[in-house]
C-alpha cells in the first residue's frame, strides 16, 4: 500500500506587501506565535534612473486551535520597517524571552524580543541592532542555537556585497566579532553547523558553496564546492544527525551532504524550481521542507539517502495553493492531536486541473476560503478518501518504527511573493505498513519542553 498524504489549507492572509519569510516561534510556550516578513521595492517617481527604495512590514500572529468555527490566526501586531529579506527566531530564550532576528535591506541585523503587553497580549519590541555594512542588503541570518545550546549565542549574517558576518550576543547587544569577503557576488545564505558552531557554511550567486572554520580565521575556506550549477540560496544543518547538511540552489536541485566529505553529495533531488529555503522538521529527522520558487512547496523524505542510497529523495507531500513565487516556509512545533476535518464529497471540479511535477494541481483563484488538496500517492495519483492507493512499482521502501503512531499530522506556514499571501496549512500523512514516519531524534526527545 502506498502512503496517503493530504494537505489542507486552514487560512489565507493578504500581507499587502510581497511576503518572503515566515517563522513559527520555537520557544515554549510560544509555539503558537507566527511571524511573517515582507519586502517591497518602490520606484521613485516616473524616472527610470531614480534610486528605488525598499520597504517592509512585520506581522505577528497567534494560532488558536480551539477556534474551529473562525479563522485560526489572530493578528497581534504589525509594524513597518525596512524591507525584510530573512527572519529567524533564536531556538532558545534570551533572558527568558523569545527573540526574533531580522535581516533588513538597510544592511542591518535587528533583534526584537517577544514581550507581554499590559493588556495581556504579546508583541515584538526592539532589543538590539547592528549594521553589517553600508550600501548593501542583509540577505540571511542563522542562530548558533540549533541544538538548543544557549551558551555562546551567535548570529551569522550574509549580505549582497558577498560578505559573511558573525555577531555575538552579549548582554542583549549585538557585537560583530568577524566579517570577511566570502563570495564574488551576493552571498545569498549563511548558516552554522549546529553540531560545531565554529563551522559556518555560505552560498553565493557565484555558484559556490563554501565552508569556514572560525577557529583558524576566515582567511581561506575549508572547502569550495561547485557542485551546484547556479547560485546557492539555501543551507540548513540537520539538528538531528551530525555532519548532515541540506543545500538548495537556483539550479532547482536539493543536495544532501555529509560534512566530512564535501566533494560529492549523498544524493541529488530535482525540485522543478529554484530552492529558496530548506527546513528540517524540528523533531522528525528524515523530513525536509523545501520552498521551490516557481514550483510550490514540497516535503521530502530523506531516510534512504541518509542511510546510503544515492537515489533522489521521494516527495511525500506538495502544497500547491500559492499562485506566486514560493519563498518562505516553516514547520510549527504545535501538536495537532485532533484528526483533520473531513472533506466534502468529491465532485468534478469546476476549475481547470493540470499536472505539475506528478502532483494534482488545483487552479486556485480566491484567498477567501479554506481549501483541500487531494490525497495523493507517490506517483501523484488521486486517492479517494474511502479507497486505498494502488501500489506502484517505483515506490521506495521505508523501514518501520513500530512505536510510531499511524498518522503524522503537522502544522505549517508558507508565503508567496508577488501575490503577497501567507498560508497556514496542515499535513496529514499515513505511511504504508512498514514505513518509518521519520522517528523523533534523541536530542529532541530528551528536551520536549525546551525545543520549540
Amino acid at each position: 500500500m502506498a502512503w496517503k498524504s493530504r494537505t489542507r489549507n486552514l487560512q489565507v492572509f493578504d500581507t499587502e506587501l510581497s511576503a518572503d519569510t515566515v517563522e513559527w516561534c520555537p520557544v515554549s510556550p510560544g509555539h503558537d506565535i507566527l511571524a511573517c516578513g515582507t519586502y517591497q521595492l518602490l520606484k521613485q517617481g516616473d524616472d527610470e534612473g531614480g534610486t528605488p527604495s525598499r520597504t517592509g512590514r512585520v506581522y505577528l500572529f497567534r494560532y488558536q486551535r480551539e477556534a474551529s468555527l473562525s479563522p485560526p490566526l489572530t493578528e497581534l501586531q504589525q509594524f513597518d520597517t525596512a524591507a525584510i529579506l530573512d527572519m529567524k527566531w533564536c531556538h532558545v530564550p534570551v533572558s527568558d524571552k523569545p527573540v526574533l532576528g531580522l535581516a533588513a535591506a538597510t544592511g542591518e541585523l535587528q533583534l526584537h524580543v517577544l514581550s507581554d503587553g499590559q493588556d495581556g497580549s504579546q508583541n515584538l519590541q526592539p532589543l538590539s541592532s547592528a549594521v553589517v555594512g553600508s550600501e548593501r542588503l542583509a540577505l540571511s541570518l542563522d542562530w548558533s542555537s540549533g541544538r538548543l545550546d544557549s551558551s555562546d549565542l551567535r548570529v551569522v549574517c550574509s549580505d549582497s556585497a558577498g560578505c559573511v558576518s558573525v555577531l555575538s550576543l552579549a548582554e542583549c547587544a549585538l557585537i560583530t566579532s568577524s566579517q570577511w569577503k566570502a563570495h564574488d557576488f551576493e552571498a545569498w545564505i549563511a548558516a552554522f553547523s549546529y553540531w560545531n558552531t565554529q563551522l559556518v557554511y555560505s552560498g553565493g550567486d557565484d555558484c559556490k558553496l563554501k565552508g569556514w572554520d572560525l577557529r583558524v580565521g576566515p582567511c581561506s575556506p575549508t572547502f569550495i564546492s561547485k557542485r551546484h550549477s547556479m547560485g546557492v540560496c539555501s543551507i540548513h544543518s540537520s539538528p538531528h544527525q551530525e555532519h548532515i547538511l541540506a543545500t538548495g540552489s537556483y539550479d532547482e536541485q536539493v543536495l544532501l551532504w555529509d560534512g566530512r566529505n564535501m566533494k560529492q553529495p549523498l544524493c541529488e533531488t530535482p525540485m522543478g524550481g529554484g530552492v529558496w529555503r530548506l527546513k528540517w522538521h524540528p523533531t522528525h529527522q528524515h523530513l525536509l521542507l523545501a520552498a521551490c520558487m516557481h514550483n510550490d512547496f514540497h516535503i521530502l523524505h530523506c531516510q534512504q539517502a541518509l542511510e546510503g542510497s544515492p537515489a533522489a529523495c521521494p516527495t511525500v507531500a506538495s502544497y500547491i495553493l500559492h499562485n506566486s513565487l514560493a519563498y518562505g516556509a516553516d514547520w510549527s512545533r504545535l501538536s495537532l492531536d485532533e484528526p483533520a476535518p473531513s472533506s466534502p464529497p468529491v465532485s468534478e471540479p469546476k476549475t481547470s486541473l493540470a499536472k505539475s511535477s506528478g502532483h494534482l494541481r488545483i487552479q486556485y483563484e480566491s484567498p477567501t476560503a479554506s481549501f483541500d488538496t487531494s490525497l495523493e500517492d507517490d506517483a501523484g495519483r488521486y486517492i479517494p478518501e474511502d479507497c486505498q492507493a494502488t501500489p506502484t512499482s517505483s515506490k521506495p521502501h521505508l523501514s518501520i518504527n513500530p512505536d510510531d503512531a499511524s498518522v503524522l499530522s503537522c502544522l505549517l506556514a508558507s508565503c508567496s511573493f508577488y501575490d503577497h499571501m501567507l498560508h497556514v496549512w496542515r499535513w496529514d500523512w499515513t505511511p504504508e505498513d512498514g514505513t518509518d514516519r521519520s522517528k523523533s531524534s534523541p536530542v529532541n526527545e530528551s528536551a520536549p519542553e525546551t525545543l520549540n
